[in-house]
């Protein structure tokens, strides 16, 4: 069962069962809005209008750089401090099954241009959660929506997704510096912590000693997915949690994934029952175009014209472990 908020467009409680037959809410949430709007963690959220980090908040666009404000260490995060996941999404349609939300983000809104229209579309679907995201601007912008859950299978409140085992489709991730900008050039996993290809059990990956992982206190990086990255989904990742026999099996047509394993999760704020919200309670698995990638002409563009509709769909796909 699938509970939303018009608050950030945000899943509030997502209720599955596991392979072991028991029902559980696998994803981090609050229980008021004002715990909500204290927070700075993004739970359940849509965020934007750019997912991830813009350097110093320096956005070059066509027309001329303008500047964004800054959140993060120096840098511009997930939309800025008052971004897309603090405000009231007007509720378009909703029925069992569905529900549509939209939002109407003025012109100079956290020092973005144009007036951007955006959707948020959530659809269940049996042992699956299915989400696209939209947007069209009247001049041009930069775009990156991504859907910001943190995930944990054994039940929100229980554990930390230590004993969890993830899997991510991907050759490549991007090292970045200590305020979490990359480095520049993507590199292998191969001969890393951040080899993931073959579901490694979470915990001894984010005790490893990599330099990387220390300046995170864990994974906060990029992946940069296989596939093409086109109109259609493809499957990128896959969270297990052994012990209750759980599987979510992540799919998208985004480019890249953003695995953030909670690690600034510090017991400040609380989540559902009161409980904290401490370091790898969940982790967040965010389909996203490269991080600052405004900054490298390079990578794929997000640059939104007047005309054009940026779109992004996502599949949450639960199952039970053999």
């Amino acid at each position: 069962m699938l509970h939303l908020l018009p608050l950030g467009a945000c899943v509030h409680r997502l209720e599955v069962t596991g392979g072991d037959g028991r029902r559980r809410d696998v994803v981090l949430g609050h229980d008021t809005v004002e715990e909500r709007l204290a927070g700075g963690e993004f739970h359940g959220a849509v965020v934007g209008r750019y997912a991830n980090r813009i350097a110093h908040g320096d956005l070059p666009l066509p027309g001329g750089a303008v500047s964004l404000p800054t959140n993060d260490r120096g840098h511009h995060l997930h939309g800025g401090p008052d971004g897309f996941h603090r405000r009231q999404w007007e509720v378009e349609h909703h029925d069992e099954r569905s529900a549509r939300l939209a939002l109407t983000s003025p012109d100079g809104d956290q020092g973005y241009p144009g007036t951007l229209r955006a959707t948020a579309s959530y659809r269940v679907d049996d042992d699956r959660v299915e989400v696209e995201l939209t947007a069209t601007t009247d001049a041009t912008t930069v775009v990156g929506l991504t859907q910001h859950s943190y995930f944990n299978l054994a039940g929100v409140g229980t554990r930390t997704v230590d004993d969890h085992r993830l899997t991510v489709h991907a050759e490549r991730w991007t090292p970045v510096d200590a305020t979490g900008i990359p480095l520049g050039e993507h590199a292998a996993v191969d001969g890393t912590p951040f080899d993931l290809r073959g579901g490694p059990l979470l915990g001894p990956v984010l005790r490893t000693h990599h330099p990387q992982l220390l300046d995170a206190r864990g994974i906060d990086h990029n992946y940069v997915l296989d596939g093409d990255g086109g109109d259609a989904v493809r499957e990128v990742a896959v969270l297990d949690h052994p012990a209750s026999r759980t599987r979510m099996t992540l799919l998208t047509d985004r480019a890249g994934l953003q695995v953030y394993t909670g690690n600034f999760l510090d017991g400040s704020t609380v989540g559902h029952g009161g409980v904290p919200h401490r370091q790898g309670d969940g982790i967040a698995l965010e389909p996203q175009s490269f991080p600052d990638s405004p900054h490298h002409p390079e990578w794929p563009s997000v640059v939104l014209e007047p005309g054009r509709t940026w779109r992004s769909r996502l599949v949450w796909h639960f199952s039970a472990l053999g």
